[in-house]
């Protein structure tokens, strides 16, 4: 009973805030964000749940401006959603994982801002010292979003130093340094992540592989085209032109089932701007 009260109590003091001043929500309402400072003496002992409904909040505002096609500055109280919780709560695992994973997606699916990412990371870290995990993040971020191999091998190579570390870091760190950016390296170290224990980290692993696979079909698909393109002299106009010459069987799909684009101007081969793949990763577009 004392603890339901307790839960009550906060709650309390939560809804009274946000009947006063709106914790932010959407795009479109007001927002107020207690500084990171004040939030401790705001909810006095009830942080734990107060770091709740914050990152409630922040995927709320996720999800609200990732569906938004508005114009201008999107998921602008996302970071200090996130901050505001890991302050709360510093040993909020999720938000600090699951948080930089939205802080460093690309157009528009997120902010595009793997600097913050990392800095929510190197936050956790600080917080909890022994979590080799957020050592990890901070590569990957690296790996995957800024294209810094040394910086990512680095990252690696302090993340297999830490107790408890899985020994397939070690490699990782090792191929990283060696052939940063190599897409084998890439599919090595996701391999591993898509059997986390954590559902958020499978995830993304299982969409990064789905990316690498996509990657490695417009590699084929754009060899395809200069073959067809040397055997007739001129550009194919679309995807129909490489199944009549018995080049291709069908339309391509990437993995998500989407068709490829190809801009025959540009002589380019994407994915569609509607795929859950889009956009891939800029480091490793090329080989």
């Amino acid at each position: 009973m004392a603890a339901l009260g307790s839960v009550a109590s906060a709650i309390g003091v939560l809804h009274a805030r946000e009947a006063t001043a709106a914790l932010p929500g959407s795009a479109d309402r007001p927002a107020y964000l207690p500084a990171d400072e004040a939030a401790d003496r705001l909810f006095l002992s009830f942080d734990a749940v107060a770091a709740d409904v914050y990152w409630l909040r922040a995927i709320q505002h996720y999800g609200t401006e990732r569906r938004s096609d508005r114009a201008g500055d999107r998921f602008g109280q996302l970071e200090p959603l996130l901050s505001l919780t890991t302050t709360l709560d510093p040993h909020f695992n999720i938000a600090y994982r699951f948080g930089a994973i939205f802080l460093a997606l690309d157009p528009p699916l997120g902010p595009g801002r793997p600097d913050r990412a990392i800095a929510l990371l190197e936050k956790g870290l600080a917080a909890n010292p022994a979590r080799w995990q957020y050592a990890h993040d901070v590569a990957f971020v690296h790996y995957w979003h800024t294209g810094r191999f040394d910086e990512a091998a680095r990252w690696f190579e302090r993340a297999a130093a830490m107790p408890g570390a899985p020994g397939w870091l070690r490699p990782v760190a090792a191929t990283t340094r060696v052939a940063g950016g190599d897409r084998a390296g890439a599919r090595m170290m996701f391999s591993e992540l898509v059997t986390s224990a954590d559902r958020h980290v499978r995830q993304a692993a299982e969409r990064a592989l789905a990316q690498l696979r996509a990657l490695d079909e417009i590699d084929r698909l754009t060899m395809i085209i200069e073959r067809f393109r040397g055997s007739t002299g001129r550009e194919p106009q679309g995807w129909q032109d490489l199944v009549a010459a018995g080049l291709l069987q069908a339309q391509p799909v990437d993995p998500a089932g989407l068709p490829y684009q190809y801009a025959p101007r540009a002589r380019v081969v994407t994915l569609g701007t509607d795929s859950p793949l889009w956009p891939l990763p800029p480091a490793f577009r090329r080989r």
